[in-house]
């Protein structure tokens, strides 16, 4: 098993997913784009794609412009029938690539808030998997409209839109699943310049906060995480099995 990991910027965690990921022995293929990392030029070489969140919008071309590219590459992906997983700015990256559209800064969302299912949502084999309704960490202002053919599965009062589907395992989640309490409090420790001007009482109320929801977050981040990855289909040998094959037949 094959994957491509997308960062878009430094400090990115794959988190829960990467834990999912290392139990299934995923071969993951790291690429930073936003450093001097070019991206495949299709989908060929992997089984799945992995877009991880940013500190920029899905449409800052300007500062960013390999974001065409990859939100172009997420598309090929959901269109070859391979899984696909866009987190906060991967999930709007997503809706892009599909043509929706982008809506900047109008759903600002940080800490840990209620996801809930859809009716469609408590029919799909992996947001089903956390429950009817479950806690995630979210941290952005943006959000999308739903690309045509998009299935709707979660939502809460402040961001319609909190997952979709497209196809058979091509996911776009606004929130954070895959960010545990260890990834969140180094987040606080990183970006805490940033987060003071989120949210100034954030360092005095976060250990109440984690103790409230960290546990059922982890847990639900997780059962997401492995049920995601149980969507994967291998055809792509890892780099280890190129190298058995070639030298078999040498």
């Amino acid at each position: 098993m094959r994957v491509l990991v997308v960062e878009n910027m430094a400090h990115a965690d794959l988190g829960q997913v990467g834990v999912a990921l290392a139990e299934a022995g995923a071969a993951i293929d790291l690429r930073q784009p936003f450093a001097t990392d070019t991206l495949p030029g299709d989908a060929s070489g992997h089984d799945a794609i992995v877009v991880l969140g940013g500190d920029q919008s899905a449409l800052d071309d300007h500062s960013h412009p390999y974001l065409p590219d990859l939100a172009r590459l997420m598309r090929a992906f959901a269109e070859a029938d391979k899984a696909v997983l866009g987190i906060c700015l991967g999930s709007q990256l997503l809706a892009r690539g599909l043509g929706a559209e982008n809506l900047l800064g109008q759903t600002r969302e940080f800490g840990w808030h209620g996801i809930h299912l859809t009716a469609e949502g408590l029919e799909d084999p992996v947001l089903s998997a956390a429950g009817a309704a479950f806690t995630s960490f979210q941290w952005h202002s943006d959000s999308f409209t739903l690309p045509d053919a998009a299935v709707r599965l979660a939502g809460n009062p402040a961001v319609a839109n909190q997952a979709f589907r497209i196809g058979r395992a091509a996911y776009g989640m606004q929130f954070h699943f895959e960010a545990s309490t260890r990834v969140v409090e180094d987040w606080n420790r990183i970006f805490a310049g940033q987060i003071a001007g989120l949210d100034p009482h954030w360092p005095e109320t976060y250990p109440q906060q984690a103790a409230r929801h960290g546990g059922d977050a982890d847990a639900a981040g997780l059962v997401l995480a492995r049920a995601w990855v149980s969507t994967i289909r291998t055809s792509v040998p890892s780099d280890d099995g190129r190298r058995e094959m070639a030298e078999a037949s040498a």
